[in-house]
């Protein structure tokens, strides 16, 4: 199988930020659907919407300044380039969110999309627009992600190699049933998986 680029999430993936994403619902006043926080907020009243922002940006700040890498992430990410993978970020973070992470830790990627730059996930733009600008198209490409969310923008761009890692309990109810993928423990695994792959 040839791949030629990896499009790779940030939060749960790569960085665990430690976020309580139903309990932020529950701030905000949002059901525990499978809807993004964000597309809640773009359908409420301006005042509603600020005041859910301003929480929404509270925790995941919080996520930045008390959160850790994941075990693995720098030996993943030196693997992907190792093997002449292009490798972009697609995140539903924030453009300063994420510099800060990128520059604390020294991670290196061939492209960083944000919710500044793109429609953020499910919306398929992010990886549409990575794969274009990385000069890849979705039969070449692998996501890495953990969540329902990764899952449903990989699947609405066309790609079908999917890995989903340290994907929470409470997120497994959300994975539509009839899309495939590949379930990973670790990020470790997750370089075992891309190597048979690639193999």
């Amino acid at each position: 199988m040839k791949i030629r680029v990896a499009l790779i999430d940030m939060d749960g993936t790569l960085w665990n930020g430690s976020l309580d994403w139903p309990q932020i619902r529950r701030e905000i006043g949002l059901p525990q659907d499978a809807r993004p926080i964000l597309h809640h907020l773009q359908g409420m009243p301006n005042e509603e919407r600020v005041r859910g922002l301003r929480i929404l940006n509270r925790h995941e700040v919080n996520g930045v300044k008390n959160g850790e890498l994941i075990p693995g992430a720098h030996n993943l990410l030196r693997y992907i380039r190792g093997v002449g993978i292009k490798c972009a970020l697609v995140t539903n973070n924030s453009r300063a969110n994420v510099e800060e992470i990128l520059t604390q830790h020294r991670l290196f990627f061939d492209l960083v999309l944000t919710r500044d730059d793109v429609a953020f996930k499910p919306n398929p733009e992010a990886f549409l627009k990575a794969l274009e600008r990385l000069n890849g198209c979705p039969e070449e490409a692998v996501v890495i992600g953990d969540s329902h969310l990764d899952l449903l923008a990989a699947h609405r761009a066309g790609i079908e190699t999917v890995i989903l890692v340290h994907t929470e309990a409470w997120m497994q109810p959300l994975l539509p049933q009839d899309v495939s993928f590949k379930q990973a423990s670790g990020l470790s695994e997750v370089k075992t998986i891309l190597t048979r792959l690639l193999d």
